[in-house]
């Protein structure tokens, strides 16, 4: 007797198998017919775009600061050396000179990159993007095995929560270095109200970086993730629901700030190097 396709009896080549757990039997790596390749690419141009840029920049050591409009670059700040020029240091100098392989922001660097490169949502994007693991959704990862987060260095993600406060703390100086700007230097020598360009780029830079912290999946267990009792504690429910309102969009503001930290610091090298002028709204 002949099977045929409509026979109940025919073996299904998609169904489960006896040794597979009840998964189905797929040797292709996806049945998708989209490009799913393409967000991952995307990311890895965009991450690889920052880390390159943010890379020269924090080295180059000059052209980070604009004296008459008091406008300080955010991958110099704060700057606490002996190397920083007059006027950039906003909370003293009291490291000594350092040599150009140290950035002059080297206290603040590595806190920042730490709390990136730990966030939720870039883990995502650089684990598919440079590591395929996976690559996209319904993609199978070419590893041929998973141990998750739980082995060095990847158990260090664990540490996110730490930088996070780091980071909250970094957001206060680059607010602080934000309102220093709108003083602009009068011509007796004096300091006035000033608004130009510049301010209004530093600014936007600063709300951008605080929607991201505002928005990290940390800020949102520590307003509420250890209450019992919502009813018992209303102002912290209540932040915790701006906070997680603001986390729906914590992938969106992680952009952003990426290109706001870009163009913040390029428009500030420009102005400070002469290449071109600040266009000045008020002095």
């Amino acid at each position: 007797m002949t099977t045929t396709a409509h026979d109940p009896a025919a073996k299904d080549p998609a169904a489960p198998s006896a040794g597979n757990a009840g998964r189905a039997d797929i040797g292709a790596r996806t049945l998708r017919r989209d490009r799913w390749w393409l967000p991952p690419l995307v990311n890895a141009l965009g991450l690889m775009t920052f880390v390159v840029y943010a890379t020269i920049r924090s080295f180059w050591g000059s052209a980070y600061y604009v004296p008459e409009y008091h406008y300080l670059s955010p991958f110099y700040s704060p700057c606490f050396s002996a190397s920083c020029v007059p006027g950039a240091s906003h909370f003293g100098t009291f490291l000594p000179e350092f040599p150009p392989w140290i950035p002059l922001a080297v206290l603040s660097l590595p806190f920042l990159l730490g709390f990136r490169l730990t966030c939720y949502y870039y883990r995502k994007s650089y684990y598919r993007a440079f590591w395929a693991s996976p690559p996209a959704c319904a993609v199978s990862e070419p590893h041929s095995k998973y141990t998750g987060e739980t082995r060095f260095p990847l158990i260090l993600q664990n540490a996110h929560r730490y930088f996070f406060y780091v980071a909250v703390l970094i957001s206060v100086i680059n607010t602080y270095d934000m309102v220093v700007a709108f003083q602009s230097d009068a011509p007796d020598g004096s300091a006035r109200f000033g608004l130009g360009l510049g301010n209004l780029i530093l600014l936007v830079n600063v709300i951008g970086l605080w929607l991201y912290t505002a928005s990290c999946h940390s800020c949102r267990h520590v307003t509420g993730g250890r209450l019992k009792h919502f009813s018992r504690h209303p102002v912290r429910y209540k932040v915790w629901t701006v906070v997680s309102r603001l986390n729906t969009r914590h992938m969106l503001f992680a952009w952003i700030t990426i290109g706001t930290l870009i163009l913040t610091d390029l428009y500030i090298m420009l102005v400070a190097s002469g290449t071109i002028s600040d266009l000045r709204i008020v002095n």
